[in-house]
């Protein structure tokens, strides 16, 4: 296989309502004694958005939509495996058999400038550690009233919190270029419709894709 070019996939993740990617308390000033942090720099504490978290989503999103993708939904739900599918020609496939090479890279989304300078002001103001914290319980099912010892406390990133995106989609001969463009385009509106990270059911992580940018990068 020969690689013949680069297409660079750019853009904003705005988030719509608050978004949660957890991460681990080590190393990481205690923000308020919530009990479930998101992922941030382990040097800054700003969160961001894992590029495995992100390319994870998109992939089960098309495989899910296998009309389009042509995806194998494997009967011990592990990714598709079937190496002749777009899934596995743009993502790889999993397992050992049938391998085909990874052709999209997605990288870290680290905050906008906008966001970060709204969310250190937050900080300076507020006292949040760039953070919401946001506090659920349990009902109890016969009285209708919170269950003893239900409460507990997650960390979100704010709604309205935006995220750089940036992806390389590797091409090779033979490629059909705008095919392979065009099914990560359709699994970026399948995260709109969706969500990211965890909690989607309760009214985290819709997400919103702002200035989607595609253009070609020269290998020299």
């Amino acid at each position: 296989m020969k690689l013949s070019k680069f297409v660079s996939i750019t853009g904003t993740i705005h988030c719509k309502t608050g978004l949660r990617i957890g991460g681990t308390k080590e190393g990481v000033p205690d923000p308020g004694g919530s009990e479930n942090t998101v992922i941030r720099h382990p040097i800054t504490s700003l969160p961001y958005i894992p590029g495995s978290s992100l390319k994870g989503k998109i992939r089960s999103l098309l495989e899910m939509h296998s009309s389009i993708s042509g995806a194998e939904i494997a009967a011990d739900g592990k990714p598709c495996g079937c190496g002749n599918c777009w899934v596995c020609k743009i993502f790889g496939s999993h397992g050992m058999k049938n391998k085909e090479i990874t052709r999209l890279v997605v990288r870290d989304g680290s905050l906008t400038k906008r966001s970060e300078l709204e969310l250190r002001t937050a900080q300076e103001e507020k006292g949040l550690n760039f953070v919401e914290i946001k506090s659920e319980n349990i009902i109890n099912r016969k009285t209708g009233v919170a269950a003893n010892k239900g409460l507990r406390t997650q960390e979100r990133v704010p709604a309205g919190s935006e995220f750089n995106m940036n992806m390389v989609l590797k091409l090779f001969e033979g490629d059909d270029e705008e095919k392979l463009i065009d099914i990560v385009k359709k699994g970026l509106d399948l995260l709109q419709k969706d969500y990211l990270g965890s909690s989607g059911s309760r009214g985290y992580g819709q997400v919103e894709i702002k200035d989607l940018k595609v253009e070609e990068l020269p290998i020299n």
